[in-house]
């Protein structure tokens, strides 16, 4: 396999004659080897987005953010795949973000514009459509303070051979105000999980060491609230708690062109009866999902968390109660500290690089290719 650069540069070239799915599988052979490259996904996202592949290009979009959350244009086509997918809190706060760091760029404002116009146009259909003045919903805060939690970056000797991808289980359920979605995934740090909610995508990341990224990225069968989702790494899942935008019953988890009539829910009937709870496995066969969620959490009531399990929850608790400031403290120490060092005071980290501090009797070593 050619060398990264000459993969990026093979792959910028096929852009420029518009061979764009040439371009998308070189991105992709050139990220195999050089993981850690920000630039890559960026582009790739750019790809995607010419051959409107909007929800990749979200993906790819975020993962050059986790890796240089100052890159301007990572927040561009994020905004801009947003806006296809129809998902304008979402692209405003990312172009707003973008626009900061970027400061005269017009498409930057004419995006933002475009935008609340769009939002300006949903808040008016929803006024109609119940009677009543409805206000604007708050936008999700921006890439570079979100709640979400921040996956370290890892740094490994590139492979020619991709390792493998993990495979999770996934199922959900619904109430009349929420959807509850699981990844049963046994044993994930918190800190090796990235949850984001859009308005209508859900996008988790599992970042294990040694091994390809787990990414779930569904494009959601109705809108939710991002400022009102609230996820929990557990022992032995991952739970996400979604707020409906509209208390409709959504007939699958992911948004197709079949299944877009909607029912509205029956709040006092759907209180009485027994959440289902479709899969990823139910056409294969049957799932008594009653049965496995009180296996579950029988399960997670008598494990206690010992050593590094314990400590990565305390570290997980003290991250989701946090304010902005300390979060970004607490994502910068421990991406730039290769993972030595984890500040909560923002003041102190945000005005230097933390150097790497290993523990007493440990000495640094890169690893050479």
């Amino acid at each position: 396999m050619a060398p990264p650069h000459d993969l990026e540069r093979s792959a910028k070239e096929a852009f420029v004659d518009d061979n764009f799915e040439l371009a998308i599988d070189l991105y992709t052979q050139a990220i195999t080897l050089d993981p850690q490259n920000p630039d890559l996904f960026a582009d790739r996202a750019q790809a995607n987005i010419k051959l409107d592949n909007f929800t990749e290009a979200v993906a790819d979009s975020n993962r050059a953010i986790l890796l240089d959350p100052s890159m301007a244009k990572a927040y561009l086509r994020k905004g801009t795949a947003c806006i296809k997918l129809e998902e304008y809190q979402t692209a405003k706060a990312a172009l707003e973000a973008g626009a900061a760091l970027s400061p005269g760029d017009a498409r930057f404002t004419n995006l933002i514009k475009e935008c609340n116009d769009k939002i300006a146009e949903e808040v008016a259909q929803l006024s109609n459509q119940f009677g009543q003045n409805v206000p604007p919903t708050n936008p999700p805060a921006p890439a570079v303070s979100s709640s979400s939690q921040v996956a370290p970056v890892q740094e490994s000797e590139p492979a020619v051979v991709p390792p493998p991808t993990p495979k999770y289980r996934h199922g959900y359920y619904q109430k009349p105000e929420e959807v509850v979605v699981t990844i049963f995934a046994k044993g994930v740090p918190a800190q090796n999980v990235t949850v984001d909610f859009g308005e209508q995508i859900l996008s988790v990341t599992i970042s294990i060491p040694g091994q390809d990224a787990f990414i779930f990225q569904p494009r959601l069968f109705g809108k939710i609230k991002p400022e009102m989702c609230r996820y929990e790494v557990m022992s032995t899942k991952i739970e996400m708690r979604l707020a409906k935008a509209e208390a409709i019953n959504w007939t699958s988890l992911e948004f197709t062109r079949e299944n877009t009539v909607h029912q509205k829910l029956n709040a006092p009937s759907v209180s009485e009866s027994k959440p289902s709870y479709p899969s990823s496995k139910s056409k294969l066969r049957p799932v008594d999902w009653d049965k496995l969620e009180a296996e579950v959490k029988k399960e997670e009531k008598e494990e206690k968390l010992e050593g590094d399990a314990a400590l990565n929850k305390l570290f997980s608790d003290i991250y989701r109660d946090a304010d902005d400031d300390t979060k970004r403290a607490m994502r910068k120490s421990f991406l730039e500290s290769n993972g030595t060092v984890l500040s909560t005071n923002w003041k102190e980290v945000g005005a230097k690089k933390v150097e790497t501090s290993p523990p007493t009797g440990m000495e640094l070593k890169k690893w050479e290719s």
